[in-house]
């Protein structure tokens, strides 16, 4: 395990928290736009207390599916240089988990913990080579939000294969990294910008690629149901 591993005390100790834990599972939606001028990375300006708390859709769940593979983001690879252990893959690990009282409790628990936890801040990884992709760091961005969601839900003995990176981007056209957690019910998404659990159908993003289901290491476009695939993936300026 690396040494730049480590956990925040909010979300240390799940199995006794579930239970107390509120479940924020509603029925329906209200998209939301994130202009340019307040979102960069999904780094909302005001913090956790400004985020809208958005409602779970109606649509049917249909999955997110892989078109053709494509390059990893190049910052994913340095994280997975630094954090080896994240990048593992279970060989007959499940690639669906079923969506229960408690996964919807631990969802929704990690999700918010992170989510307050991690100051929200740009870092700027073409000019400082030193910035990366970080697990549980004091602030950060979108990535440093999604990859510690991963690290928790991992570490709560969730299947690596169900929970996927996956890069977006708004209306803007600003770059954003958020995790999809794939369950019998849906693809749901765990997000800095709101401390709901949506469908990823819920979103107003545009879907770029994600992380491959069977190789953490590698990645896919996305194929968007009754389109041939998502648009030519379009460079994002993101990390």
């Amino acid at each position: 395990m690396s040494d730049d591993r480590k956990s925040y005390p909010v979300v240390r100790s799940f199995e006794a928290r579930w239970r107390a834990s509120e479940i924020v599972w509603l029925t329906r939606t209200a998209p939301v736009t994130l202009p340019l001028s307040i979102f960069v990375c999904g780094i909302p300006l005001g913090g956790a207390a400004a985020r809208t708390r958005l409602l779970q859709s109606s649509v049917a769940p249909a999955p997110l599916a892989e078109a053709s593979p494509t390059l990893a983001p190049f910052q994913h690879v340095r994280f997975c240089l630094r954090y080896p252990d994240e990048c593992k893959s279970e060989a007959t690990g499940h690639e669906r988990i079923e969506l229960t009282v408690e996964t919807i409790r631990l969802l929704n628990l990690v999700n918010r913990d992170v989510n307050a936890a991690i100051a929200p801040a740009r870092k700027s990884y073409r000019a400082n080579l030193q910035d990366g992709w970080t697990i549980a760091p004091t602030t950060g961005d979108c990535n440093d939000y999604a990859v510690t969601k991963r690290h928790e839900l991992l570490r709560s003995r969730l299947p690596s294969n169900a929970l996927r990176l996956a890069v977006v981007s708004t209306d803007s056209g600003d770059g954003h990294l958020v995790l999809v957690v794939a369950t019998t019910e849906g693809d749901l998404v765990m997000d800095n910008l709101t401390d709901a659990i949506r469908l990823w159908q819920s979103t107003d993003y545009h879907w770029l690629k994600i992380q491959s289901a069977r190789d953490a290491r590698f990645w896919f476009e996305i194929k968007l149901p009754g389109s041939a695939m998502s648009k030519a993936y379009r460079k994002v300026r993101f990390g």
